[in-house]
């Protein structure tokens, strides 16, 4: 079983101040780091780490290969990432001493990708194989096709959101994966009962997992309903938090776990992440967030790890 991820590679940009830039202010910063970062390297890196077979397919600017070698330490197999001539996508992250932060995001080569780089990266897909995409990257369309047409099950977190572009390819997605606003503004509602509600009607289909931060993560398919509660730490930046529970909880999923058993799993390895600076480089390895999972068995759980 292969976890191909259709996901954007970026380079982040790491400013550590103590408060949010204003508009005509120049504010200087307390510390400043460059990482491998982007939603789908975060996710390909935590679907690794908790053990999957993943498969990158993503694009990056030929200056920024070294980003290649710390995916394949990872354990992500990159043979579907190209090089281009292209600026490779990069964030500008600002990060508050109160884990707070505010992203600016440039796509680059993130959205470079071409139909014939999709079709061929999925065309080795078979039955059982899955497809994990964000919404960092163009080429959505053409991945969903090839996917559908090698038997793969689509799993979809359409961030960052953007309501027409998202809604047209749900009948097509298998497994949906939204925090809380994300899944009111998608449902065009105001509370996160309602969206649960619109979501089971208008896709019934969908297999869904919404994160809640503090209130911990929900899963819903038609009737079914499940959840569990956040882990109660100390955060100290939460970059990847999101991404991490994605990587865990969908390598358990494809593992013939059940959604409760995902969900706890990335509840697990998103409270260890928040504990720690930094996207990629916060993320655990299976076996802290086995040890992690032991330890807190028996503890109130509380927090907000995802």
């Amino acid at each position: 079983m292969t976890l191909y991820n259709l996901g954007s590679i970026n380079i982040d940009h790491l400013y550590q101040v103590d408060h949010f830039v204003r508009p005509g202010e120049t504010l200087g910063s307390t510390d400043y780091q460059t990482v491998l970062g982007g939603k789908g390297a975060n996710q390909s890196i935590a679907l690794a780490r908790a053990g999957a077979d993943v498969r990158h397919i993503g694009a990056l600017g030929q200056q920024d290969d070294w980003a290649l070698t710390q995916l394949k330490e990872a354990g992500v197999n990159t043979d579907q990432v190209v090089l281009l001539p292209q600026a490779s996508g990069h964030a500008i992250i600002q990060l508050t001493k109160a884990a707070e932060n505010a992203i600016i995001l440039y796509p680059g080569a993130n959205h470079r990708l071409t139909e014939a780089q999709l079709e061929q990266a999925l065309d080795t897909g078979k039955a059982g194989d899955w497809l994990l995409m964000q919404n960092e990257t163009n080429g959505l369309e053409t991945a969903i096709a090839q996917a559908r047409k090698q038997g793969l099950t689509i799993a979809f977190n359409p961030a960052p959101m953007d309501v027409q572009r998202v809604r047209p390819l749900l009948s097509q997605v298998d497994w949906l994966i939204v925090n809380e606003v994300e899944a009111m503004d998608l449902t065009e509602t105001q509370t996160v009962a309602d969206a649960e509600q619109a979501l089971v009607n208008t896709y019934p289909q969908l297999h869904t997992l919404l994160t809640l931060g503090k209130a911990g993560v929900v899963y819903l398919h038609q009737t079914d309903r499940d959840s569990v509660a956040a882990h109660s730490v100390e955060a100290l930046d939460t970059t990847a938090a999101g991404d991490t529970f994605i990587g865990y909880a969908l390598s358990a999923l494809a593992a013939g776990n059940s959604p409760a058993q995902a969900m706890a799993l990335g509840s697990a390895a998103a409270a260890i992440c928040v504990t720690r600076l930094g996207a990629s480089s916060s993320i655990p390895t299976l076996e802290e967030t086995q040890a992690f999972v032991r330890k807190t068995a028996h503890q109130p759980t509380d927090g907000d790890p995802a």
